[in-house]
């Protein structure tokens, strides 16, 4: 039998162990290391009281995909994660999506400064980004709970910061629930890909369309035309590579040397750099690589 009790104790332990800055946040001394619980519970879309209930034992059977997000948020590994799982009295399926990035990729997302790069889980959760896109695509701290999953914010959510080819976006949403498709063939025991699913067909129409209609296929991305407020106009490649021994997938948006398009991506991060001291972006863009 699951000891509940040990949930709150293990979960205020990863939440103090926590080594990485909340992103978007200025660097400051803080008193206490880790991360604090409003900015957990941000990071993982649940409320603070739920979470203040979950680390004092009030609240002692959380859904999977709280446990799912509040993994994600810690950026645990496989074997913490697991942990976690059995003291909320939930076994992780066999299977499930990857969702820890590896050393090697945090490395390449932080030096990737010049394009802007983004890492998702197979389901198409958010989970690392660079500066360079915040710059071209929102804060994406600001966004809550599933709309940090790009197909979740494709069918539910207009997109305030940029303007894309309406031929393009056609062919992106497509791609993208192809792309789902593949991830819940792939990994059928996985309770928060499910549950993605299924509320998708609860609340758009415009998914259970495409979802009927769209062939399993990976998303390998596509050249985008993008209408940015801040440069105007943009032509990016956007491609889809693979985290070498898993189905992560690094997103990079990157122009063609020597064109406008360059030196217009090139003026955005600049204003973006100086822009940063002392304050945050302003509207949140999409999570997706759009």
């Amino acid at each position: 039998m699951t000891d509940r009790t040990a949930l709150g104790p293990l979960l205020r332990g990863f939440r103090d162990r926590c080594d990485f800055p909340f992103p978007g946040a200025v660097a400051t001394a803080r008193r206490a290391p880790g991360l604090r619980r409003e900015e957990l519970a941000l990071l993982a879309g649940v409320s603070v009281d739920y979470l203040v209930q979950l680390e004092q034992g009030r609240a002692t059977r959380p859904s999977a995909p709280v446990i799912a997000a509040l993994s994600r948020a810690l950026r645990l590994g496989e074997d913490d994660s697991a942990l976690l799982h059995r003291a909320a009295g939930l076994a992780p399926a066999a299977g499930s999506v990857t969702r820890a990035v590896p050393d090697s990729v945090e490395r390449m997302v932080t030096r990737l400064r010049e394009w802007p790069v983004a890492v998702y889980s197979a389901d198409w959760w958010l989970l690392r980004w660079n500066d360079a896109w915040t710059a071209l695509l929102g804060d994406s701290t600001e966004l809550r709970g599933r709309e940090r999953n790009v197909v979740w914010f494709e069918m539910t959510q207009p997109n305030p910061q940029v303007w894309v080819d309406p031929d393009e976006d056609e062919s992106y949403r497509d791609a993208i629930v192809g792309d789902l498709r593949v991830a819940a063939l792939e990994h059928p025991g996985d309770a928060e890909l499910a549950d993605l699913v299924t509320a998708l067909h609860e609340v758009s129409p415009e998914f259970t369309e495409r979802w009927s209609a769209a062939r399993p296929a990976r998303f390998r991305g596509m050249r985008k035309h993008i209408d940015h407020p801040g440069t105007g106009p943009l032509v990016l490649d956007g491609d889809v590579l693979q985290a070498p021994g898993s189905d992560l997938r690094m997103v990079v948006y990157s122009p063609a040397p020597g064109t406008r398009d360059a030196e217009r991506l090139a003026r955005l991060l600049s204003s973006r750099t100086g822009a940063a001291a002392g304050r945050s972006p302003s509207a949140a863009g999409p999570p997706g690589d759009r």
